[in-house]
């Protein structure tokens, strides 16, 4: 039981599977009931948010140090800043919440984090905002797996 909860968590923390992995893995590999599962799946996925919060602008500036990933990181932030901050402009914080709660890859809590970043949101309303979406993705994904919503993943 022990290992089972553990393989949820650390399926739930990583960036590429996320809540779409553990929340079905939980309910359909190891049988937890819905509730279970959705809990499960929403701690594993906000674990690594503090600490990521945390340390991305001190690697971020590590990184900038090496000239060839200065000009990449410059040229993806700016890419990302001109392609959605018309979105974020339009919507604020909002936008963040529902960039999170979309259950799509490269959707999600490590993007929520990347978001958080690029556009200066400040730290004290991004764990709030991000947990928020991950709730949201949370039940979305759990609705998914027992069958009441199709979602196209």
């Amino acid at each position: 039981m022990l290992e089972s909860i553990l393989v949820v968590l650390v399926v739930a923390s990583l960036p590429f599977s996320e809540l779409r992995g553990a929340i079905p893995l939980a309910m359909g590999v190891y049988r937890f009931d819905p509730v279970t599962a959705y809990l499960l799946g929403v701690l594993g996925n906000l674990l690594p948010v503090p600490l990521l919060l945390w340390l991305l602008e001190p690697l971020t500036n590590l990184l900038r140090r090496l000239s060839a990933l200065e000009r990449l990181i410059i040229w993806l932030f700016a890419r990302t800043r001109k392609r959605h901050s018309a979105l974020v402009e339009r919507f604020g914080a909002l936008a963040l919440v529902l960039f999170v709660a979309i259950p799509l890859p490269l959707t999600g809590a490590w993007t929520g984090v990347l978001i958080t970043h690029l556009f200066g949101i400040p730290l004290r309303y991004a764990l709030p905002l991000i947990t928020l979406g991950v709730a949201i993705a949370g039940l979305l994904v759990t609705l998914a797996t027992l069958g009441f919503l199709q979602l196209r993943l």
